[in-house]
């Protein structure tokens, strides 16, 4: 069992409300930076597929999925024995968690043989909030769909930290910077207080890698243009040379 899965996760929990209402999103067809900003939050936050409280007592699932009551619960395919977990069992597991001590290892909270949630539920859930979570910055950050592959999986990262207010409120400098697409001042204005070192040294590294990678395009436009020069300085200095014959 990998570690990350008995550890709570380090955001608030997203209120499932917010996305059970929206139609499935096929994970086959998203776009690369959203796969991987999947992976690397499961990564960061675990993927718990069974019911359990939080370190504020609120009964959650899956990567941080708030469920604020039964009915709640009731709206997600939960399974048993590989098939769909009847409304009365998963009231029951509802029940039964919330009446455990809160803020213990997620594994303290899971049953044998009580309702989960597939894999797969579970990254379409989570694709369905960092859609949403993209529909907040692309209104807040009118470059959004323009910005490199890689800003973007910082920002949605940071988002599922703080949630889209607190970074869109939180870090006016960083946005700034993003605006003007200067990236090592949005990398020297992403730090968060709460996520450990190693994930705030990772988004850092997804706005510096743009820096690199700018640095590189410019070093080879710029070795280009000399080798064109180069080539014209040759052709003019034959022609001359010709002509002294």
């Amino acid at each position: 069992m990998r570690v990350q899965l008995v550890k709570p996760p380090t955001h608030s929990p997203v209120n499932s409300s917010r996305i059970l209402r929206k139609p499935g999103v096929p994970l086959s067809i998203m776009p690369s930076y959203l796969e991987s900003s999947l992976a690397k939050l499961e990564e960061f936050e675990g993927s718990i597929p069974w019911m359990y409280r939080d370190t504020e007592g609120n009964v959650t699932v899956g990567i941080g999925l708030l469920l604020a009551t039964p009915a709640a619960a009731l709206r997600l395919p939960f399974q048993l024995a590989s098939v769909p977990a009847t409304p009365e069992a998963i009231q029951a597991e509802y029940a039964r968690v919330d009446a455990l001590p809160m803020g213990r290892p997620a594994l303290f909270y899971r049953g044998k043989d009580k309702p989960e949630l597939a894999k797969s539920e579970i990254d379409s859930l989570l694709l369905a909030v960092l859609l949403g979570f993209e529909g907040d910055l692309r209104a807040a950050i009118p470059t959004y769909d323009a910005l490199p592959d890689t800003v973007k999986m910082a920002l949605l990262d940071m988002a599922y930290n703080l949630g889209p207010a607190g970074l869109l409120h939180g870090y006016p400098r960083l946005l700034k910077a993003v605006a003007a697409g200067d990236w090592a001042t949005a990398a020297a204005n992403c730090e968060r207080r709460g996520p450990g070192a190693a994930r705030n040294a990772w988004t850092r590294e997804q706005f510096l890698s743009h820096v690199v990678a700018t640095i590189e395009a410019v070093g080879e436009s710029a070795l280009s243009r000399l080798g064109y020069g180069l080539l014209g300085l040759g052709a003019t200095m034959l022609d001359k040379l010709r002509n002294t014959r």
